[in-house]
């Protein structure tokens, strides 16, 4: 029996009307409720997520929960304080919730002039780096206007040009060491010593000894030339390979081509 137009049309209205309304669970299992409510909302209770999209935390999969607690996969007790919300946190608390994650970088802090004046007038995580719309950590963030907010930048951009040199080098590396890994030679103990020398130059971004930053940073220097001789010798191998193999490649279409031309000639004779 063939069913009419019009009470198909109706069917599919209803099929579709009750998808919508009863989502999957496993959908609804990885939605966060914090996002969903507040990335619709307009003006302040908005603003956060908007500038969250697009940070380090959304790339890295740091969600809202992870700074001010509740369930962000139940809509009814997302900012229940049994489910761990917090809210805004206070200032005092601010280093506690970055170091959860950030161990190292929130010791570093804590022991600085900067952590030592926290509560006191001092600076606290977010004052440099954000609370939503928050950027992978450089040497950028040492900036005139930033840091001219508290005092003057003079000390600040001693310490800034005293590590500029390193993380170029550092940068530098880290693309030398990508080009190795593609070409297929092994480069896990150069990651490894870089890892190491990127660690220990990172424990100085919020120290504010100049001198003991320049010390450092000048040590870290010669451990990263070190690191950097070995990846220029590997890269000249891979030239030299490359070199050779393009050479082997013209040498045998060199090869074809006269032997080509030898049949040829031949066969016209």
């Amino acid at each position: 029996m063939k069913i009419p137009t019009s009470i198909f049309a109706l069917m599919s209205f209803l099929a579709c009307t009750l998808v919508l309304a009863f989502p999957a669970p496993a959908a609804s299992q990885t939605q966060n409720v914090c996002i969903q409510c507040h990335g619709s909302l307009e003006g302040r209770l908005g603003k956060p997520v908007q500038q969250w999209q697009g940070s380090i935390h959304e790339q890295d999969g740091v969600t809202c929960n992870e700074c001010h607690g509740g369930d962000p996969k139940d809509a009814v007790n997302a900012m229940s304080p049994a489910r761990g919300f917090i809210g805004v946190p206070e200032e005092k608390d601010i280093p506690g919730i970055c170091g959860r994650c950030h161990i190292g970088v929130n010791r570093d802090y804590l022991a600085s002039a900067h952590g030592k004046a926290l509560g006191k007038g001092g600076p606290s995580c977010v004052t440099c780096h954000g609370n939503h719309a928050i950027n992978r950590a450089s040497l950028a963030l040492i900036n005139e206007r930033s840091c001219s907010r508290c005092h003057s930048y003079e000390r600040a951009g001693e310490l800034k040009d005293a590590m500029v040199k390193t993380e170029t080098l550092i940068t530098t590396m880290e693309d030398k060491i990508d080009t190795i890994r593609k070409g297929g030679t092994d480069t896990e103990p150069l990651e490894k010593a870089l890892f190491s020398a990127r660690n220990q130059f990172h424990t100085l971004f919020h120290d504010v000894d100049v001198k003991k930053v320049q010390n450092e940073s000048a040590r870290i220097n010669r451990d990263l030339g070190k690191i950097d001789a070995s990846l220029e010798a590997i890269l000249k191998k891979l030239h030299e390979r490359r070199i050779a193999g393009a050479i082997a490649v013209g040498s045998a279409l060199l090869a074809a081509l006269i032997l080509y031309l030898l049949r040829k000639t031949y066969e016209k004779n």
